[in-house]
């Protein structure tokens, strides 16, 4: 009924392929949905690693995927209906965000095709399974709709934190002048030690084949001091979204603030306050000397009404979106 609209969805086709076997995939539906927002608010929390949520509606005899590994670990939540679960190892061990399984695509479909299945079990609703990333994997609905939630949690690595490492140490490098310096006009400068123009080459004499390895000493030395700390708090804030903010029970709650009106600090946000500044994932804040009390209040959960905190600060938090209206 009513118009269309260019991007809306196709129901009837949407039914006629779930009718031809099609597997419905929700995407984000912890963006959508409370419950399952809570759920994985509290559960990337206690992990420490960012966590989404998709479900899944297949219909009876029919597969979403063929045989694949994710880049993540997963959590399978058996909702309804019953769906068979093929494990196998890995042909990739603990893969990388940007090494996913269609880089191996022949060896996925070689093992799954051939090896023997590490896990053959059967899911029914209430049951969990734990796919660490990197294992493959296929699920095929029984004999009627299968519907499961699939908790996806994007695990930090060492290689993270090495990339948060190098980083800070060539940040430190922007602030050597020796490091800044063109390098000579010739191409012995980055020759290796044997070859000619190394730095125990023939050519060696001029300097030119030094310049790499004062490089190296540079970049090494940098690494040893460098801390990766802020950048790698940065990308965790960057790598998750705080909890849905509705814009306009945001603006009710700002037009009509008085002393008594329930307040809470807006969830998922990962607040860190480090000296003056309240740093989240919707940004900073700068707070003066008198504020910080109540601010340490809000973050220890003390705080549930605008007058805890005082109509001017519960004002600034609101329209930065680190603080929302509670329920009564």
């Amino acid at each position: 009924m009513g118009a269309t609209v260019a991007d809306q969805l196709d129901d009837t086709a949407l039914w006629r392929a779930f009718a031809d076997g099609a597997t419905l995939v929700l995407q984000a539906l912890h963006r959508t949905w409370e419950p399952v927002a809570d759920l994985v608010s509290g559960l990337s929390a206690e992990l420490g690693h960012p966590v989404q949520a998709n479900a899944y509606v297949t219909p009876p005899q029919n597969r979403g995927f063929d045989a694949h590994y994710d880049v993540h670990d997963v959590f399978v939540l058996q909702i309804e209906g019953a769906k068979r679960w093929v494990i196998h190892e890995p042909v990739l061990p603990d893969p990388l965000r940007d090494q996913p399984w269609t880089d191996h695509r022949a060896a996925v479909a070689d093992r799954a095709a051939h090896g023997t299945p590490h896990l053959d079990t059967m899911l029914r609703p209430g049951d969990v399974l734990y796919l660490p990333r990197g294992w493959l994997h296929s699920a095929q609905a029984q004999g009627q709709v299968s519907i499961h939630l699939t908790l996806g949690v994007h695990a930090w690595t060492r290689y993270a934190l090495a990339e948060q490492l190098t980083r800070a140490a060539l940040a430190a490098l922007g602030d050597d002048p020796a490091m800044r310096r063109s390098l000579p006009l010739t191409e012995r400068a980055t020759n290796g030690p044997n070859e000619p123009g190394g730095s125990n080459g023939p050519n060696g004499a001029d300097g030119t084949g030094g310049v790499l390895d004062l490089v190296r000493e540079r970049l090494l030395a940098a690494v040893a001091e460098a801390d990766p700390a802020p950048l790698f708090h940065r990308a965790r804030r960057s790598q998750a979204r705080p909890a849905p903010l509705g814009p306009v029970a945001q603006l009710a709650a700002l037009s009509g603030l008085t002393t008594t009106s329930p307040v809470r600090l807006r969830k998922a946000l990962e607040p860190r306050l480090e000296g003056t500044r309240l740093h989240t994932r919707v940004g900073h804040l700068d707070f003066p000397a008198s504020d910080l009390v109540p601010v340490a209040r809000l973050l220890g959960g003390r705080v549930r009404t605008a007058g805890d905190l005082g109509l001017a600060l519960a004002g600034r938090l609101l329209r930065a979106g680190v603080l929302v209206p509670a329920d009564r």
